[in-house]
């Protein structure tokens, strides 16, 4: 695994840690649905980059 591709699953790491922290945070006020929705919709997808990202670098890896 290369340099960049480290630092782009580190950063996107860091960001679903700071998201699952702002979801925490809106569950325990649940002042507006839509907003717990999006912020999982938003981990997800932050997930499955980093999913996908370690895939490619294993398909990479193993040519």
């Amino acid at each position: 695994m290369d340099k960049k591709l480290k630092k782009k699953i580190h950063t996107l790491n860091q960001r679903i840690q700071k998201l699952r922290q702002q979801l925490a945070g809106a569950r325990k006020q649940m002042d507006d649905q839509a907003e717990v929705a999006l912020l999982e919709k938003q981990i997800a997808a932050a997930e499955e980059e980093v999913a996908r990202l370690k895939a490619s670098s294993r398909k990479r890896d193993q040519v």
